[in-house]
């Protein structure tokens, strides 16, 4: 790389970045995006920069899409068009996060070694799409290896380069060939200590699938039992945490002090973010990373809510218990081009601010340009086409100079949340090949519960089996734990016991860890504490139930998809079928338990019960609540000051006015004073930022 003098000596006397930055305490809000130069019809890198700085962009991500422009052939590399970027953004006070470029990697590489083309359950895959490498495979490694290598070697004492994202929304795309199955029969090896103690584990004797010498062990491709697929997942997520920590390992030999490595997770998606991931494991694939980052894609226009910002960032929060990264989110629309989605005036500001209620320290667009060709044409960037200013791109340049205004306000944003939300990639697999539904999975269920929340102004935090402080929460939700050891489910019932309110979701318990049914009366190990027993359970479409604890409407007053038959043993009855045969079953129980509560939802209750559910609980729990509800959105936190930062939104199109109710401070964006008691008024799709006194 060619240095100017200026750099040089920037060099020498260290980045005014690196003399601020630290990978846990930013002091700045980043406002980013993508940019691919190698995508561009026409050299405008100069106008590209000028735009960007004009518009208040002040990081931008490169190079991870690319790898063929950056070693167009076997060994010869082109690194020169990276080093002007770089150039040209510090010039104009941009700095740059350089991505790991293997997710999309070149032809000339399938040609030479197609053995690197993943191979799925169906077959092998055919050369075109990204992700379709077996991250396993060594030669795919070699060649991985060498090019991160390259690339970082080459930018990483440029005092542009803030940090470097590993890989690209990774996960394990279902590689299971031959390599992977020698891999997966030493990882069964190393958990049991024979073939006879795995049979009994995963009952192999079902069909004469009994394994009585390892070299014997069958391709998982063909297997019916659930318990095998459900360990190859377990074993494939692991894949995914090794490959990003070999990475890493890669990264760490170059990068300075100053500078972090991240990773934009991305969630189940269903034409935006929906859920828990099920090919990877954001938790343990995120303990290397310095920073936690997500992809972030949700509605807008009329269905804008905030539902899937909240999700995503509460997620993402939660990966580290720290602030994170968006490292993509949507400007314009996204796919598909049929169904285009366009945000209405201020709701690209509403959802920049959203993100950064969540605890983002940076919210980046992917892209800064539409693409003009190719399958993602139509996911529309901060530019379209014509790469002009626009009126998403003239908000944003609001957003960006909003951001610069109060952005020391409002960085480094901490949450104390008293409710978390126990998730399961475990429980999350095996419903997938044991279904509650024809038509719903674990995420639906899951999301659900979030919604509600949301919308009821409880924010709430994401813990699972490797989460060690859960006992710093008041409450805890469990959406149908239908995978879980005994230990597992033993401390969320200590947790009741020392005073914790714990909400079961229906199928919790019903398996151990080797997706094995218990065999003895169900719910299991969560029996005593839930005070409840059942047999049997059956699908149902919609039921009404007789009940007299919850305040709803006679059309409210109904229960779905699945029902377990309950028999009281101790728990108070909230709720009964209303049917001519089960009418004697509880739906819904709740049991006191040790000092704590144990509610057990043994069925999908209307959305108006789940909030009288959760509200009776966030009030046993001792829980502060608000007045507000959706589309009135308050996230709260305490920022690098130690003051009280209040976001209150309102997610409509209408204006509303409301109460503030919190101590005397003043709006970070007009700077009007607001004292308690006083009313506020909130455009559609509008927002306030109150900072306490």
């Amino acid at each position: 790389m060619k240095l100017n003098f200026l750099i040089f000596l920037l060099l020498i006397n260290c980045s005014l970045w690196s003399q601020s930055f630290s990978p846990s305490k930013m002091d700045k809000i980043y406002y980013g995006v993508a940019y691919y130069y190698e995508y561009m019809p026409y050299e405008r890198l100069e106008e590209d920069a000028r735009m960007m700085k004009a518009c208040g962009i002040n990081v931008v991500r490169i190079c991870e899409s690319t790898w063929a422009y950056m070693e167009p052939q076997d060994g010869v590399f082109n690194f020169d068009y990276v080093g002007r970027i770089l150039d040209v953004m510090h010039k104009n006070g941009i700095k740059v996060i350089v991505g790991t470029p293997t997710y999309a990697f070149p032809s000339w590489l399938a040609l030479k070694h197609p053995d690197i083309l993943v191979t799925e359950k169906t077959g092998q895959r055919l050369y075109g799409s990204r992700q379709i490498m077996d991250i396993t495979n060594k030669n795919y490694l070699f060649y991985s290896e060498r090019i991160i290598r390259k690339l970082i070697d080459y930018v990483h004492n440029h005092p542009a380069v803030i940090g470097y994202q590993i890989d690209n929304e990774t996960k394990h795309f279902d590689t299971e060939g031959p390599n992977v199955q020698e891999l997966f029969k030493k990882h069964l090896q190393k958990k049991f200590k024979s073939p006879m103690e795995m049979n009994q584990a995963f009952g192999l004797h079902y069909w004469s699938n009994s394994v009585f010498n390892w070299d014997d062990m069958p391709s998982t491709v063909g297997t019916i039992n659930g318990s095998v697929r459900c360990e190859l997942e377990i074993f494939q997520r692991k894949l995914v945490t090794d490959f990003l920590a070999w990475q890493i390992a890669i990264v760490n030999e170059y990068k300075r002090p100053d500078q972090f490595t991240t990773q934009n997770f991305d969630l189940e998606f269903r034409s935006m973010s929906f859920g828990i991931q099920q090919r990877v494991d954001h938790f343990e694939a995120c303990k290397p990373l310095d920073i936690s980052g997500i992809d972030i894609y949700h509605a807008t226009g009329e269905e804008l809510d905030g539902v899937e910002i909240g999700f995503g960032g509460d997620i993402a929060r939660s990966m580290k218990n720290t602030n994170y990264l968006v490292i993509e989110t949507q400007a314009q629309s996204i796919l598909p081009s049929h169904d285009q989605r366009l945000p209405f005036p201020n709701q690209l500001r509403l959802q920049a601010f959203s993100h950064i209620a969540s605890g983002a320290n940076m919210v980046a667009y992917w892209p800064w340009h539409s693409i003009h060709n190719s399958v993602e044409t139509y996911w529309k960037g901060l530019l379209s086409h014509d790469l002009e200013p626009n009126p998403t791109y003239n908000e944003a340049m609001q957003i960006g100079a909003e951001f610069k205004k109060i952005g020391s306000n409002i960085v480094n944003l901490k949450k104390n949340n008293k409710v978390a939300i126990y998730f399961s990639n475990e429980s999350l697999t095996a419903l997938t090949y044991f279904p509650y539904h024809a038509k719903l999975n674990y995420n639906d269920f899951l999301h659900r519960l979030y919604e509600l929340l949301f919308k009821l102004n409880i924010e709430c935090d994401f813990i699972d089996h490797s989460s060690i402080d859960i006992e710093k929460y008041k409450m805890i939700v469990v959406p149908a734990l239908y995978v879980a050891s005994d230990a597992e489910l033993n401390r969320l019932i200590k947790f009741a016991e020392n005073g914790g309110q714990v909400i079961f979701g229906f199928k919790s318990g019903f398996c151990n860890e080797n997706v094995q049914v218990r065999t003895v009366r169900q719910p299991g190990i969560i029996r005593k504490a839930a005070g409840v027993s059942y047999q049997q359970g059956a699908s149902i479409t919609k039921l009404p139930i007789t009940q007299t604890h919850f305040n709803v409407d006679s059309a409210d007053n109904y229960v779905s998809h699945w029902a377990e038959l309950l028999v009281p043993e101790g728990a108070e009855v909230l709720a009964r079928y209303e049917h001519p045969y089960w009418n004697k079953y509880a739906a819904i129980v709740r049991n006191s338990y040790g000092k704590g509560k144990v509610t057990y939802l043994a069925t999908w209750p209307s959305d108006a019960i789940l909030e009288n559910i959760i509200m009776q609980a966030v009030t046993a729990a001792g829980i502060p609540q608000t007045e507000f509800k959706f589309p009135i959105i308050v996230r709260n936190g305490v920022n690098a000051a130690n003051k009280n930062i209040h976001y209150i939104f309102n997610y409509s199109q209408t204006e509303k006015t409301v109460k503030y109710t919190y101590n005397d401070g003043v709006d970070l964006l007009t700077n009007n004073k607001l004292r308690n008691g006083s009313t506020v008024l909130i455009k559609p799709w509008d927002l306030v930022i109150v900072e306490e006194k």
